[in-house]
């Protein structure tokens, strides 16, 4: 099925850039549905996932109306979700990652690595924590509700995925290997989420959010702690900058977006 062609503005951009982070990362979570290594979890993982996608739909069928009131063409949800083409996904890279540290894993289709996937969602649930924090302010009602919602869901995700952390960090030494593995991993992608662009000074300037770098201080503040009870050492800074939030993203980008939206791109308009 033909891809949809958007002109966002930036205040779209700025919702879709919060849609994509979730939705990704839910797409990324559903792999391990019967997978994870104990049953709890198995449901733990699949209900993280399922909280993701409620705040992608709500975001973006938000980002549909700010762009038909912009005097673009209105767009739903599931538009939105299965017919855009990879660069007008705007996730941080962070979240299309597979689910290892690995790639030999990857490559062999396993469902990934526990720590990884732990690891990651504690640092993105802890910034999306900062984000709907001070969108409870924003200038967009809608996203204000949106906010309100989703800030106890990210609470939620944060605690748990943080108490799995210390736990493995602290445990075995096959288990500390594996964290810090997966945290050296990771590590290098964190920078993007907290660089400011002109969507985040247009969104900052009109009230509708703010900026990502405001939201780095609150967010080592409640990762560091997780990491020094974890035993786990931050890797120094790279130069390396990953572009995910712009739409340039990594080579795993398109064979995820391809599983995505496979059915409703070889069946448009297909429902249950």
């Amino acid at each position: 099925m033909t891809s949809i062609t958007l002109k966002p503005s930036a205040d779209v951009q700025y919702v879709l850039r919060l849609a994509d982070t979730a939705l990704i990362l839910a797409q990324r979570l559903s792999e391990w549905c019967g997978h994870a290594p104990v049953l709890e979890e198995d449901i733990a993982l699949t209900n993280m996932s399922l909280d993701l996608v409620g705040q992608s739909r709500a975001l973006l069928t938000h980002a549909g109306q700010l762009h038909a009131r912009a005097g673009g063409k209105a767009f739903d949800e599931d538009q939105l979700a299965f017919l855009r083409d990879e660069r007008d996904f705007l996730n941080p890279t962070l979240c299309e990652l597979p689910n290892t540290a690995d790639e030999a894993t990857h490559r062999r289709n396993r469902p990934g690595d526990f720590a990884f996937t732990v690891l990651r969602n504690l640092m993105v649930a802890t910034w999306l924590k900062q984000v709907w924090a001070k969108l409870a302010a924003s200038t967009d009602e809608e996203l204000a509700a949106i906010a309100a919602k989703a800030i106890k869901e990210a609470r939620y995700h944060q605690q748990h995925n943080g108490d799995w952390v210390v736990r493995l960090g602290d445990g075995t030494d096959e288990s500390h290997a594996r964290m810090q593995r997966a945290l050296e991993r990771l590590w290098p992608y964190v920078a993007e989420l907290f660089e400011d662009d002109a969507v985040d000074e247009a969104a900052a300037q009109s009230g509708l959010g703010p900026r990502a770098s405001e939201l780095r201080q609150g967010w080592e503040a409640d990762v560091s702690p997780v990491l020094a009870a974890a035993t786990l050492g931050a890797p120094q800074a790279s130069p390396f900058r990953s572009t995910g939030r712009r739409g340039v993203h990594s080579e795993h980008m398109g064979y995820l977006l391809a599983e995505m939206q496979t059915l409703q791109r070889t069946h448009p308009g297909a429902v249950w």
